[in-house]
Order: C-alpha cells, then sequence, then structure tokens
C-alpha cells in the first residue's frame, strides 16, 4: 500500500478504534498532531509507534513546531524562542543569529525524532512585515535575503537531526492584515513586488534544498483569482516551472476559511482541486466528518510521483529519548537556547 494524498488529525493521546480504521484506508497518508494529542514524551512516543506501525509504508506523522506562538509540545520539551527573536539578533550579529536558528532547528528536530515524529510544518519562510497578526515573530525577518539566510540555518540544523524541513507559506502571507483561518486574505500587490521579495526565501530555499512547501490560502489577483494553494498558476507554472521545486507541496489546512472555494463545493470537491492544482498531500483537521468525506473521495485517488515525494519526508537517524539525554550537544544546546530566553543579550556559547 501506497501513501495516500490525505493528512488527517487525531482527537486524543490514543488511537480510538474507529480512528485505526480510519487510518488504514488507502487514501490517508499521514497524521498531524497537536497539543491535545500530547501528555508527555512517553505517552507521544507510544501513540506515534502505534501510527506507525498500522501500515507499510508508515504513515507520515507530522506536527506544528515552529518554536515560539507555535509550540505543540510543551512539557517535557525545550521552549524553542520565536523565529523573529533570531531576527532581531542577526541586525547585530549575523554569524552568531545563524549559529542561534541552526541550534534551535536542531533541538526542535532532536526532541520529535526522539518520538519518532517525521517532520514539523517549519520553517516560516514569510516575511514579517508588521501587518499580519497570524505570522509576526513566527517569520524570522523583514528582509526577505536574512530570512533565507536565518531559515538555511534552522533547516541544516533540521537535517543534522534526521529531519526534513518544509516552508510556508509560499509565496508569502506577510503583507495581508486578514488571518486566512478565519477569511480569505487578498493581496492585491503586483507580480513583480511578489518576485522581488515574498519569493526570494522560497527561491534561495530551493536551492538549499528544501523538502516541502506549503502555500498560503490567500488570494493573489495579479497573478491568479484562486487561491495560491488551489492555483495551478502558483503551484505548476511558478512553484514548480519557474523555481524548479521537486519536493512536496502540502495544502494548508481545508477546513480554514481561507480554503473555501470561491464557486462553493463540499470538501471533497476542496481536496481534488488542491491536487489537481499541484499538490501532494491535503491537510485535513478538526473536521471528522469533513475527513471521512474527502478519504472515501479519494479511495481510488493514485499519483505515483507524488508518492515517491512523500517517501522522503520519513524521518531518519532514529535514537531514543535516553541516548538524547546523555548526549553532552544535546544538553549544550538546551542550555544555550534557556540563557538565549533569559537574556537575549548573553553571547552564545556552542562549540
Amino acid at each position: 500500500m501506497s501513501l495516500g494524498p490525505v493528512m488527517l488529525d487525531l482527537e486524543g493521546t490514543a488511537l480510538s478504534a474507529p480512528e485505526r480504521e480510519l487510518l488504514v484506508q488507502p487514501a490517508v497518508g499521514g497524521v498531524i498532531l497537536f497539543t491535545r494529542n500530547y501528555d508527555s514524551p512517553e505517552q507521544l512516543g507510544a501513540l506515534v509507534g502505534e501510527i506507525h506501525a498500522l501500515r507499510r509504508p508508515r504513515l507520515l506523522v507530522a506536527v506544528d513546531h515552529e518554536g515560539g506562538r507555535v509550540q505543540r509540545f510543551r512539557e517535557g520539551f525545550t521552549r524553542i524562542p520565536p523565529m523573529g527573536s533570531f531576527g532581531q539578533v542577526y541586525d547585530r550579529d549575523r554569524g552568531r543569529a545563524r549559529e542561534l536558528a541552526r541550534t534551535a532547528g536542531w533541538v526542535m528536530a532532536v526532541e520529535l525524532r526522539a518520538a519518532d515524529v517525521d517532520f514539523s510544518f517549519a520553517p516560516v519562510l514569510d516575511l514579517d512585515r508588521g501587518v499580519s497578526s497570524v505570522i509576526g515573530d513566527r517569520a524570522f525577518h523583514r528582509d526577505p535575503e536574512a530570512v533565507a539566510d536565518l531559515a538555511h540555518a534552522f533547516m541544516a540544523g533540521m537535517h543534522d537531526a534526521g529531519m526534513s524541513a518544509t516552508g510556508k507559506h509560499f509565496p508569502g502571507h506577510g503583507a495581508v492584515v486578514a488571518d486566512s483561518h478565519k477569511d480569505l486574505p487578498v493581496d492585491e500587490r503586483p507580480w513583480v513586488d511578489i518576485q522581488a521579495e515574498d519569493i526570494v526565501p522560497f527561491e534561495r530555499m530551493i536551492g538549499y534544498g528544501l523538502a516541502g512547501i506549503m502555500p498560503a490560502h490567500v488570494v493573489y489577483p495579479a497573478v491568479d483569482r484562486q487561491p495560491a494553494g488551489y492555483s495551478r498558476r502558483w503551484l505548476q507554472d511558478i512553484l514548480r516551472g519557474q523555481l524548479g521545486f521537486q519536493g512536496v507541496i502540502f495544502s494548508d489546512d481545508l477546513d480554514m476559511a481561507g480554503a473555501q472555494l470561491p464557486a462553493g463545493g463540499d470538501y471533497a470537491a476542496r481536496a481534488r482541486m488542491a491536487l489537481e492544482a499541484g499538490c501532494d498531500m491535503v491537510l485535513m483537521c478538526n473536521n471528522r466528518p469533513a475527513a471521512i468525506e474527502i478519504v472515501e473521495a479519494l479511495a481510488g485517488y493514485n499519483d505515483p510521483v507524488a508518492h515517491m515525494r512523500l517517501a522522503r519526508m520519513h524521518g531518519r537517524r532514529e535514537l531514543s529519548r535516553e541516548a538524547l539525554r546523555r548526549d553532552p550537544r544535546w544538553h549544550q544546546a538546551v542550555a544555550a537556547l534557556d540563557r538565549y530566553g533569559d537574556d537575549p543579550s548573553l553571547e552564545l556559547d556552542l562549540k
């Protein structure tokens, strides 16, 4: 059985019988975890192990664990600073900021890998233009080259821990005030402005080997009337064609207000439109009836190229939490992040 095109969520800290039945359906390819699925590192490891044991190839297990406001697992995990804090350091000391970002990427990823979580949807590649409350300090910086530089360091840390990176939200969510969780944002800027700034971090990161990209539920009418996640123009012509991206395209959550189809349609229609536009996997979260609708509608869906792309997202370099706790590098990195969180003016002391 290949990995299907649907990633869905779970209700609690252990699999229920209906969830086990749903996860073995052919259209399912992954699970995204939330805070409600977490109680302790030991419980998390057991839950992920049970998910992975359901089928072969094993289902992908992902989480939004960027740091700052968006860190799903807290107790028992190192606190990761918001990415914008590294941007503040970057303005004073670029080398130190890169080392901090790389350290944060490694700690975030290695702790998740110790629970066998395959990947985190990180890093954010949007620009912090000071207008989007939903992005804000989730972004590294306002300057696109600074974002690319810091994101590259963060991704290098993730790779060192055995985790692939997923950049979001293509082609950039930072210039709109509206929150796509609640509304459909519209970015009226011309293509030349988006290309000159917002796309730069994505273009740089693709060159550095970025494995995954998540498009924004945002309309850019100067380019296409469809939201980016439903747009062949954005995903096929620009992302795959002009930018040469060969990795996985994940939709953002199709239950978000920004994912409503302009012409109407059910949830299965949303999923089909995203896949037809160029997504390899669609996310449906916090709406179990809609998830079941999509899984049933896509039961016969088959895309061999997407299967190969998705298989590359599996985590590498397995390790136990006990082994991690014995690793001097982990202790040193955690201490450095803790010191930085207490006082950002402290010098970073890493070897």
